[in-house]
Parts: C-alpha cells; sequence; structure tokens
C-alpha cells in the first residue's frame, strides 16, 4: 500500500525499551549482563527478556508493521505501548508525552482519548447488538446516546455493515466480528490504532479480503497504525514499513522492498523466500538509463542522423525543463517522415509510471508491447525507463 506518512513528524518514538519477566527483572539490564543472550539470562537469573533495547520510531499517518514468530515479543510490544504490560526500562513518546512517567488517571485519558486497540479474539460483547458494541467506547467516554449512535453508524457504514446494526454479533461470521471491532475501535476516533493479529483467527479467504480492506480503508481514514503479525505476506500488503523481531530484538526495519530484497541474515531470507519480488519491487527500482534522451522539439534529419550514428533501441523524449514526453522506439522514427507524424507517435507513446507505482502492471503492459515504460517523478521529470530486460534482472537477482 502507498501512504505518504508527513516529513518528520513522528507520533511515536520508542527509545531503548526493555521488558523483562521475573521476580529480579533488573539484574537482566545491569552491566555485563544486558549483552547476553536471552537463554543465558533465564538460565542464571530465571528472569525472561520479552523486549531487548528495542527502538523505532512510527510518523504520523503510517502503517508500522512488526512481525515475528510466536515468541519474538510483538505482542508484548504493542502491549507496552499501551501499558497493558508495564515496561522494565525505556521510554514511550506519543505526541510529545512519555506514556512510561503518566499517572493512572492520565493513562487512562490518554488510553480513551489517543488510542485504541483491536485484538485477534475480537472481544465483542454478546449480550449486545452490533451497533451496541460499536458503540461501547463511546459509552464509556460519555456521549450521549444519540451523538454515540450516529458516530457508531459512520463506522459501520466505513467498514461495510450497513444493514447489520440490530443483528447479534453471534450471528456474524468471523470477518464480520472483526469488522464490528474495528468500527468499535475507530468510532472513539483515536489517532493511533494498534491491531494485534487482528486476522489470525479468519479462514485464509477472509484473512486476505481484511487485508486487502484495511489497506483500502487506511487510504481514508490516514490513521497511525502498529500493525502485529506473523503473516509477511500480510505485512506487505498493509505495511509502509516492517519490523522483524527475534527473541525480543528487532533484526531488520525497511519498507517490504528493503526487506525482501536485501534481508540482512539468514533468518529474515527464510521468512522473506515464498513472497514473490513482483508484489514489492517499484518502477524506480527496475528503471534503467535510456538508451537515448532527446530534448523535443528537435529537428527530425539531425535526429535521424544521430540515430545512424548511435543505433539506439529507444529513445526517451523530455521537454527543455526534464519532463517525460514519451518514449518511442528506433524504428518508429525511422519510419517517420514529418514533424507531424513525430507528434502523432509521442502522442501514442505508453503512458509513464510514477517512481513509488508497484511493477506488476509494467510486466502486463511490457508482455505485449516491447516499447519501454517512462518512470516518473511527482513533478513528472523523467527518471528513467522499464524494460522487459530490467524487469527480467529484477526478478532474477
Amino acid at each position: 500500500m502507498t501512504v505518504e506518512p508527513e516529513q518528520n513528524s513522528h507520533q511515536i518514538v520508542v527509545e531503548r525499551l526493555w521488558k523483562v519477566f521475573g521476580n529480579n527483572p533488573s539484574v537482566a539490564l545491569e552491566a555485563g549482563n544486558a549483552e547476553k543472550s536471552r537463554e543465558e539470562i533465564q538460565t542464571e537469573f530465571g528472569q525472561v527478556v520479552a523486549l531487548r533495547n528495542v527502538s523505532f520510531q512510527v510518523q504520523k499517518g503510517e502503517t508500522f508493521v512488526v512481525m515475528g514468530l510466536s515468541g519474538s515479543g510483538k505482542s508484548t510490544l504493542v502491549r507496552c505501548l499501551i501499558r497493558l504490560i508495564e515496561s522494565t526500562s525505556g521510554n514511550i513518546i506519543i505526541d510529545d508525552q512519555n506514556v512510561t512517567s503518566l499517572d493512572e488517571k492520565e493513562l487512562r485519558d490518554f488510553r480513551r482519548s489517543k488510542v485504541s486497540m483491536v485484538f485477534q479474539n475480537f472481544g465483542l460483547l454478546p449480550h449486545r447488538n452490533v451497533i451496541d458494541n460499536a458503540c461501547y467506547g463511546l459509552e464509556v467516554k460519555g456521549l450521549s446516546k444519540k451523538d454515540r449512535y450516529e458516530r457508531a453508524q459512520r463506522m459501520l457504514d466505513l467498514v461495510g455493515l450497513n444493514g447489520w446494526e440490530t443483528s447479534k454479533v453471534s450471528q456474524l461470521s468471523g470477518g464480520m466480528q472483526q469488522r464490528v471491532g474495528l468500527a468499535r475501535a475507530l468510532a472513539v476516533e483515536p489517532e493511533i490504532l494498534l491491531l494485534d493479529e487482528p486476522f489470525s483467527g479468519l479462514d485464509p479467504l477472509i484473512r486476505r479480503q481484511m487485508r486487502s480492506e484495511l489497506a483500502i480503508l487506511q487510504k481514508e481514514i490516514k490513521k497511525t497504525l502498529v500493525f502485529i503479525t506473523h503473516d509477511l505476506d500480510e505485512a506487505v500488503t498493509v505495511g509502509d514499513r516492517i519490523a522483524i523481531m527475534r527473541d525480543g530484538e528487532i533484526i531488520q526495519m525497511g519498507t517490504p522492498e528493503e526487506i525482501i530484497l536485501n534481508p540482512v541474515d539468514d533468518f529474515v531470507s527464510e521468512f522473506t523466500e515464498d513472497v514473490s519480488k513482483d508484489r514489492v519491487l517499484n518502477a524506480s527500482s527496475i528503471s534503467v538509463t535510456p538508451d537515448l534522451i532527446c530534448t523535443y522539439p528537435a529537428d527530425l534529419n539531425e535526429l535521424k542522423e544521430k540515430l545512424d550514428r548511435i543505433k539506439p533501441k529507444h529513445i526517451a523524449f523530455v521537454s527543455e525543463s526534464g519532463v517525460s514526453l514519451g518514449v518511442l522506439m528506433r524504428s518508429d522514427i525511422e519510419q517517420t517522415s514529418s514533424t507531424k507524424e513525430l507528434d502523432h507517435c509521442l502522442a501514442n507513446s505508453p503512458d509513464s509510471m510514477k517512481s513509488f507505482s508497484n511493477v506488476k502492471p509494467a510486466i502486463a503492459r511490457l508482455a505485449n508491447s516491447e516499447t519501454p515504460i517512462p518512470v516518473i517523478d511527482s513533478e513528472e521529470h523523467l527518471i528513467g525507463v522499464i524494460t522487459r530486460g530490467s524487469i527480467l534482472v529484477a526478478l532474477a537477482e
């Protein structure tokens, strides 16, 4: 998914976070012990290190995915963010507020106003119908019945549950129940949404549908999401960035493309081996320099003479300011007899692709045409071109 977070607007900052379970957790942080492995600390002191020196930042509007195997510490981490589990040491700063130092009342207000959480097991109230479940957080906040019903209805409409308001939650499928949980979380209008493996209890087909719907929904709601999962395919679908955890530590963090194309070790390689590269490659990463770049308009005779000398396969045309105007094969130009014909060819050349676009459409287009596809930046300046060869090289590597 493509979400453009605001630059330098870190909404969540986690600094050197530790969580140690046991009757003497501080011993794990003492000089000489902090560098010991999880197994050594558990064997020597009987303390279990769930989080080890975890640091990361999440930008406003970003979907940040934390993934790892069972026992990696990812669920402990998300619970520490709102102090459902108290960390042993470190700082959790949300909107310049240090969550670790809040008193009981401040923490309660923080949870009610700033953050909502969606769990794997839905957490719905079985004796309430759909809209009353969606209203629950608003009822706790003290909103009037009219206001909370109106807001809950908007959220149910947003997640596709219009018409199910009076149904018992027990009558709903797992996917629909999770939609109710999502609507309830959104109804309190949180700035941050924490999702702890929200789809892992669903059937595979429903799960794929839900994560695709979440990616689409995020484009509309633009919340800051922290999404916990053990499924890399799910992480790639919803995430702007991914942090992979092992034994309580973040061992790699980056965009889906960075994680899959440049794994830091064998563990991450095994994690990512089943994900097709065309899921994460973007147009910029596989673009190459055109055989020839020509500023347009150009003298047709001079251009043909240059083609005879250089013999490029294709030519990219740009304006004097560098804006992409199209790409033509040499044979297309050689067959033209006037500037008017060249204008017509350029007008019908392949549409350009934005640099951040996924490569799948390019693969389909180049299967039916040899003409390279121009790649442009946000100001439509030419960055490069995608050719059949550049796609094959990228997928092979």
